[in-house]
């Protein structure tokens, strides 16, 4: 016999809950110090997609000519 779909609900929203507060949350310092390091690498991986894009242009362009 199938449940009924109400209490499926509040049941999958009390398990959330209760499974939320189990979570090991950062501390805000550990949050900024992660951005930071994401900004960071993404930046410098960025940089070096940009040099390397640019150096196989001129290579193809001289290859062309």
């Amino acid at each position: 016999m199938a449940e009924n779909p109400a209490k499926k609900l509040v049941l999958f929203f009390t398990d959330a809950k209760q499974e939320l507060k189990k979570v090991n949350w950062p501390t805000f310092q550990e949050l900024k110090d992660s951005t930071i390091v994401v900004i960071i690498a993404v930046l410098l991986l960025g940089a070096f997609i940009g040099v390397i894009d640019f150096l196989l242009s001129k290579l193809i362009e001289m290859v062309i000519r």
